[in-house]
């Protein structure tokens, strides 16, 4: 499943321990140029939905074969995207300037994971 829900969202908000969430993407490409499809995903994005909803890319990297997992758990890219809350993250999902853009996200990935993450306090 590529796409999210809006009843995904809706439990988003409902299992919302505030603060920060830390979205961890996983990310697949299609063969057939998912990669760059994905880059004009991202610039699509622009400075101007990034900073009105808060997001901050935290970490992009390349990936690698996966040492402890099950076999086709490798994956193409992982990213950890920070908001300053979950309701910021659902807003921005929920923007039609947002929505507009999220075919090309569609078209460049034939798999995605989606986990939003909270902060352990130690």
């Amino acid at each position: 499943m590529i796409e999210i829900e809006d009843r995904d969202l809706d439990a988003l908000l409902e299992e919302d321990p505030g603060g920060p969430v830390v979205m961890l993407n996983l990310l697949r490409f299609c063969p057939d140029g998912g990669r760059e499809k994905y880059q004009r995903y991202a610039d699509a994005l622009g400075a101007g939905i990034n900073t009105r909803y808060g997001l901050q890319v935290e970490y992009l990297g390349a990936g690698g074969r996966a040492l402890v997992a099950e076999d086709g758990q490798a994956w193409d890219m992982v990213a950890l995207v920070r908001y300053p809350n979950r309701q910021a993250f659902v807003d921005m999902i929920r923007d039609p300037e947002y929505r507009a853009v999220t075919h090309l996200r569609s078209e460049a990935l034939v798999e995605a994971v989606l986990q939003p993450t909270s902060p352990i306090e130690a």
